[in-house]
């Protein structure tokens, strides 16, 4: 037998006496068991045994029964008694005001059946107070329904009356008005500009006065205008409608507002004491919200039951697969399968089966513990809430958590799940022998690449090491530079200020494969920039075809394209700094370098860190500026073999093993790989910049 508890409680935690003498009874013998002594504890046990045998003859027990029989009789005899008041009702009422009629007429008989009930149990009391609330509140609602009734058929039956001539009348005098108006305003314009020329007052005040001056224009004829009796009882229609459908809405929200404020704060007493509701709807999400007395909530959880067993578990099975057979396929790789089925697509479909399998856990849990928790706070004496309180606390609360869902689901099947493919394909050996099909090698792929071994991750370590060389000497001259164009151009002795920002934003304006194409034409054999060098300087530049000024060329043309980024973050931050940081500097005797030292860069790092760490996982990863200049050449197979060049980075060798050569197994370790690598990177950088370490990124 489970314990009780001598009081119940809210779920703010107030506390409050049980009115089921028979529970509080027996709660206060299990107090009492807790602390007696053995030679008491057999009289005490024997008392909650007597107490519990004679549960139906118990006296409270016998009145709560003849109290839920009466109930019963009630409730039978107010069903005709409304039938008979809904019948005399006049028929050309509307279905709201109808509704409300009768559920005044109810709340007003159920007040008077439950007073008496009162101190019997908490139920009573809840209806008494509930319908006191309806019966005190609805007259005042129902009265302003009529009357704004009344007033908008009035309203409408007058509109229909309107003198035409009078109207006319109206509205020339309203033109009138509205010249006169139209001649005030321009003459306190021309009395504004006056005083501006005359400069007793600013270009703001003149801008501000001559708003205020429209401002009392457009009020004064906007006011005038509801002279019209047209425009005015066009205007008393639309009010009178907007009181009949969401004023009434309104107010009659705020009484079942109430009523739940009321519903909190009366506790509701169980006998059960465990939770098992919760146990025995585990595998079926909306029984036990019904068991619970929560209808709405149980056809919501209801849905949740149908997707898990109607799609989630018959697609995890293999039913309603493209070519896959669900989880099983995963496994299999379409191993034995026939000639047109592709291990890809069996992967894919086992891994969107997995989390549709993992969704599916997710919504037997969330009703599991939900159903959990409605039953232990019954327990306590907290009721259940129904549809309005729910609705309510969703609305508060849970809006966050509904407008994510949809994102959730969005990033699951578009990002997570091809990620996780990625992942799998690691494992596996798709290469160009087997395309339609393979198998699962195990971390083979990876120890090519640990190894440097095999056709595919020979060249690894070698391409990864110009990478990283790449991505330090592109990106730190991109800052440098874009940080000292940021400097000049924000220093006050510099005249056209104006025209070298602009300047300074074209690499960053002009689209970036215009201007790399643009490069590599005039960087050919033939191009501007080789024939230039060649015929003034006698310099044979070989940018296209030499592995070191290639990459040389390929650094310099990421510092002009990367560095107007810079100076466009540098400039902002650069114009946010306070004068009197460098006035009180000047005032110490601070040379020009140290403010640069210890004033301008410490802040500009500050705001910008983080942007600046992004920059460099950006150019480890920039596969356009490698493509598009030279397609990763010069190439040297001997060196490289026939899957890179010299300029290739890793982004661009792993399209190429797997768009071009179809080694997709190992293309896919090796992104993984530098994902993890780029992923440490990029949390080492923003934990160890100052923003991060302040929590103000």
């Amino acid at each position: 037998m489970g314990k009780y508890n001598e009081f119940l409680y809210d779920d703010i935690g107030n506390e409050y006496a049980r009115k089921n003498l028979y529970l509080l009874e027996l709660a206060k013998l299990q107090s009492k068991l807790k602390t007696a002594k053995a030679e008491e504890k057999l009289e005490i046990n024997d008392a909650i045994k007597k107490l519990i045998k004679n549960k139906k003859n118990n006296p409270y027990n016998l009145e709560l029964s003849s109290y839920k029989s009466k109930e019963k009789n009630f409730l039978t005899t107010l069903n005709a008694k409304v039938k008979v008041f809904v019948s005399n009702l006049d028929k050309s009422i509307d279905g709201k005001l109808k509704k409300m009629e009768k559920d005044l007429f109810i709340s007003t008989e159920k007040a008077s059946f439950y007073k008496k009930y009162v101190p019997l149990t908490h139920d009573a009391a809840l209806a008494y107070e509930r319908n006191c609330i309806m019966r005190d509140q609805l007259p005042e609602i129902i009265q302003k329904y009529k009357t704004t009734k009344d007033e908008l058929t009035n309203a409408k039956a007058h509109l229909k009356q309107i003198d035409v001539q009078n109207e006319k009348k109206v509205k020339l005098e309203i033109k009138e008005f509205a010249s006169k108006q139209k001649a005030i305003f321009n003459e306190g314009k021309l009395k504004l500009k006056e005083k501006r020329h005359s400069k007793l007052i600013s270009d703001k005040a003149l801008k501000n006065g001559i708003i205020e001056l429209q401002k009392k224009r457009s009020e004064a004829i906007n006011l005038k205008s509801y002279e019209s009796d047209k425009k005015s009882t066009k205007e008393l229609i639309e009010n009178k409608k907007y009181v009949l459908n969401k004023g009434i809405r309104r107010e009659l929200n705020v009484l079942k507002s109430n009523i739940s404020d009321l519903r909190r704060k009366t506790p509701i007493e169980l006998s059960k004491t465990k939770p098992y509701f919760s146990a025995i709807t585990v595998l079926f999400p909306g029984i036990g919200q019904l068991l619970n007395k929560q209808a709405l909530k149980a056809i919501v959880f209801a849905f949740a039951t149908l997707f898990i067993y109607v799609i989630a578990i018959p697609y995890a099975l293999g039913f309603g697969n493209y070519q896959g057979s669900g989880i099983s396929g995963l496994i299999s790789l379409a191993e034995g399968g026939k000639k047109v089925d592709k291990s890809l697509i069996f992967m894919i479909e086992g891994i969107v089966a997995i989390f549709l399998l993992m969704f599916s856990a997710a919504l037997l849990m969330l009703s599991y513990f939900d159903v959990k928790k409605v039953e232990k706070d019954a327990m306590k004496g907290i009721r259940p809430r129904n549809w309005f309180e729910s609705y309510s606390k969703i609305g508060q609360e849970g809006f966050p958590y509904l407008v994510s869902l949809p994102a959730l689901i969005v990033t699951v099947f578009i990002v997570i799940v091809p990620i996780t493919t990625a992942i799998m394909l690691s494992f596996t050996g798709m290469d160009p022998k087997h395309q339609s099909k393979f198998t699962w090698v195990g971390i083979e792929n990876y120890k090519l690449i640990a190894t440097g071994s095999g056709l595919a991750g020979s060249v690894f370590w070698s391409i990864l090491g110009w990478t990283l060389v790449w991505t330090v000497c592109a990106t730190s001259l991109a800052i440098f530079v874009g940080f000292m164009l940021a400097i000049i151009a924000n220093n006050d002795r510099i005249k056209g200020k104006t025209f070298f920002r602009v300047v300074y934003l074209l690499p960053w304006a002009v689209p970036a494969f215009i201007t790399i194409m643009f490069f590599s034409i005039m960087f050919s054999q033939n191009g501007s920039i080789t024939t230039l060098l060649d015929n003034f300087f006698n310099i044979q530049l070989t940018a296209k075809t030499d592995p070191f000024y290639s990459r040389i060329v390929l650094i310099l043309l990421q510092t002009w394209l990367g560095s107007s980024y810079v100076f466009l973050l540098s400039t902002g931050v650069l114009q946010a700094i306070p004068g009197d940081l460098y006035e009180a500097a000047q005032i110490d005797g601070a040379t020009e370098w140290q403010k640069l030292k210890r004033i301008t860069i410490p802040i500009v790092l500050f705001q910008t860190a983080p942007l600046l760490v992004g920059q460099y996982t950006f150019n480890f990863n920039n596969f356009s500026i490698i493509y598009l200049f030279n397609g990763g050449g010069p190439f040297n197979p001997s060196k490289y073999g026939n899957l890179a060049g010299s300029t290739d980075l890793l982004i661009s060798y792993i399209y190429k093993l797997t768009m071009e050569n179809q080694y997709q197994s190992i293309g896919a370790a090796i992104t993984i790989v530098i994902s993890l690598g780029l992923m440490l990177f990029a949390f080492i950088g923003f934990k160890n910049s100052k923003a991060f370490k302040e929590e103000r990124l």
